[in-house]
């Protein structure tokens, strides 16, 4: 879906996030909705197939990469794909609860895959992630997926409160990382051990 919209000159780049974007008082139905065939609630998940740039979609596709294929695992292919998807939902109503008046596109798939990272630090919190750590120079350092992932949402809420960056949908992260965690409850495969089974 990037691959297309990438190749679009940059007002019809506008018009498919517009369109296709997640936009609070579209949702709301406050204001009509730009595709007329299009249910005011769809936008709920096709924010999610659209990206900014090229940056936007490899971070979202490295995390999703490192910690996805240990969620699918965990819950099993078809909840999966529930899970992801009811994340992308959740982040969405997340970011709309917060700003019920925006009347701009949300896009991107991050509140997706910080469900991910939701879950993993739920059903993974031991396991060890490699994180790139600068001390003299960069060296790989491996740390329990909790405290990288804990820093990582605790940064958000940083961000959040500082007003940082307010093109960045912080309170979708923050929705679907919750999200991530009380679905993964839910939808985890009987047996499946929470807390890495500790």
């Amino acid at each position: 879906m990037f691959l297309f919209q990438s190749l679009l000159p940059p007002t019809a780049f506008e018009n498919v996030a517009i369109s296709f974007g997640m936009i609070p008082i579209v949702v709301r139905d406050l204001y009509p909705q730009p595709v007329a065939w299009l249910p005011d609630w769809a936008n709920l998940v096709t924010y999610a197939l659209l990206h900014a740039d090229w940056l936007h979609l490899l971070s979202n596709m490295l995390f999703l990469w490192v910690f996805g294929d240990n969620i699918e695992d965990a819950l099993g292919h078809f909840k999966y794909l529930i899970f992801y998807l009811g994340c992308a939902v959740l982040a969405a109503l997340a970011h709309l609860l917060f700003n019920l008046d925006g009347n701009g596109p949300l896009i991107g798939a991050s509140g997706a895959v910080a469900g991910v990272m939701g879950a993993y630090v739920l059903l993974f919190p031991h396991a060890r992630v490699f994180v790139l750590a600068k001390i003299v120079w960069m060296i790989p350092l491996p740390l329990p997926a909790f405290w990288m992932l804990g820093f990582w949402i605790a940064s958000q809420f940083f961000y959040l409160l500082v007003g940082s960056q307010e093109s960045v949908a912080w309170w979708a992260h923050i929705g679907g990382f919750a999200a991530g965690i009380v679905l993964a409850f839910l939808l985890k495969r009987r047996g499946t051990p929470i807390f890495g089974g500790r």
